[in-house]
């Protein structure tokens, strides 16, 4: 079983590395937010316990960016203990929230915990890099970089143009229904509004197609849904 433990205190990160290896569990360690990132996407954690006072990136950040990708348990350890932070964290998608100072035998039985319920739930994650081709769609860092004839640029996308994106690169090749796209970039009172659809789909061909007006990665069911292809 993989762990990977986030926190910027040496001390802490020490402890939990001797007492997580002493339990049976493969640990990984990072110290920071955009490294927490990178190490999850390398390593393929079965379970992440993340602190949310983090040097780079708050640990909603880093949850968020887990989230875009991958549905690994996460259980955040944290000295934050207003009911504020802990709503904050559990939206943005942790699965548990443990406050500083802890105990072991706690930490371990939640850690347990998390791991049965996505389990049972059949969670796994996907890939943290799509590569279309044409363009490269990074889920955890949210960013997109266009291959162009000068080289890679970085494309900037709007948060409602990156929502769509990021959906149909959670599942690439698969035919994404429109009223599930409405629901989740939108929410729930949109889901017949389809012009919106329409318009931001034609800002993401121009922004990444080749040929914005032949488009081979973003493709239209008519009266269905959307599909990101990889390989056109």
């Amino acid at each position: 079983m993989r762990v990977l433990v986030v926190d910027d205190d040496p001390q802490i990160l020490r402890a939990l590395r001797i007492n997580l290896t002493a339990h049976g569990y493969d640990v990984q360690l990072a110290d920071t937010g955009s490294g927490a990132l990178r190490a999850a996407a390398d390593g393929r954690p079965d379970v992440v316990v993340l602190d949310l006072g983090l040097p780079d990136l708050d640990g909603t950040e880093v949850v968020e960016g887990l989230r875009g990708w991958s549905s690994v348990p996460i259980v955040v350890l944290s000295a934050r203990t207003d009911a504020g932070d802990k709503v904050r964290a559990l939206d943005a998608g942790a699965d548990d929230y443990v406050t500083k100072p802890f105990g072991m035998a706690e930490l371990l039985a939640r850690l347990r915990a998390a791991v049965r319920r996505a389990a049972v739930s059949g969670a796994d994650g996907g890939e943290a890099v799509v590569d279309a081709g044409a363009f490269r769609v990074d889920l955890a860092a949210k960013r997109v970089v266009r291959r162009a004839a000068g080289g890679e640029v970085v494309v900037h996308l709007t948060p409602t143009e990156w929502g769509i994106l990021e959906m149909l690169a959670r599942h690439p090749g698969r035919l994404v229904a429109q009223r599930d796209i409405l629901r989740e970039v939108w929410g729930p009172g949109y889901a017949t509004e389809t012009n919106y659809l329409r318009v931001y789909l034609a800002q993401l061909r121009r922004k990444l197609e080749p040929e914005p007006a032949r488009p081979v990665h973003l493709l239209t069911e008519p009266g269905m849904g959307y599909r990101l292809v990889l390989d056109p």
